[in-house]
């Protein structure tokens, strides 16, 4: 005889063994629960910057290459929006360090993770005032601009690749 479970009695019985675990069941909707974990906060909100810059980068290259008005000012909003979210991004990643890993003291991965953050978020705050000095004196941007937005972009990459290995995103295994 085949017996028929449903997809309830499954839940029910994970339910049960996690409980019998010892381990509490965390809604995912439960905004006091995501917004106080201890490190979340930056996990989440970090790839805003980065996806924000990096497409702000791309239009602009596209935006060079076509003379597009409207996507410069496409650009020019993702890299202010970009530079406004790095903000908190810092101060998450602050807190990360001292509750999640404990305060740990800063050296190896840890240590250039904090030094090419904050060297990013330079080059972001750079790459966007170039665009705002530009914009406000209507003057065009200056051509270097590439070659920054494309070290910066390197920069937010590797500061991101060093970031995996910190979360043990990017751990072997």
């Amino acid at each position: 005889m085949v017996k028929v479970i449903s997809r309830e009695s499954d839940r029910e019985l994970q339910e049960k063994q996690i409980l019998s675990r010892g381990e509490a069941m965390v809604n995912p909707f439960d905004l006091k629960t995501a917004l106080l974990a201890k490190h979340a906060q930056h996990v989440v909100l970090i790839h805003f910057p980065i996806a924000l810059f990096i497409t702000a980068v791309a239009f602009d290259l596209v935006a060079q290459w076509t003379k597009q008005r409207g996507l410069a000012a496409a650009v020019y909003y993702n890299l202010m929006a970009a530079a406004i979210s790095t903000l908190p991004v810092l101060a998450t990643g602050l807190f990360a360090w001292k509750f999640q890993l404990e305060g740990q003291k800063l050296k190896g991965i840890l240590l250039l993770h904090l030094v090419l953050a904050c060297i990013s978020t330079l080059m972001i705050w750079l790459v966007w005032w170039v665009h705002f000095r530009a914009r406000r004196r209507s003057v065009y941007l200056p051509s270097y601009r590439l070659a920054v937005e494309l070290l910066a972009v390197g920069l937010v990459g590797l500061t991101g690749h060093l970031g995996g290995f910190l979360s043990g995103v990017n751990l072997p295994g």
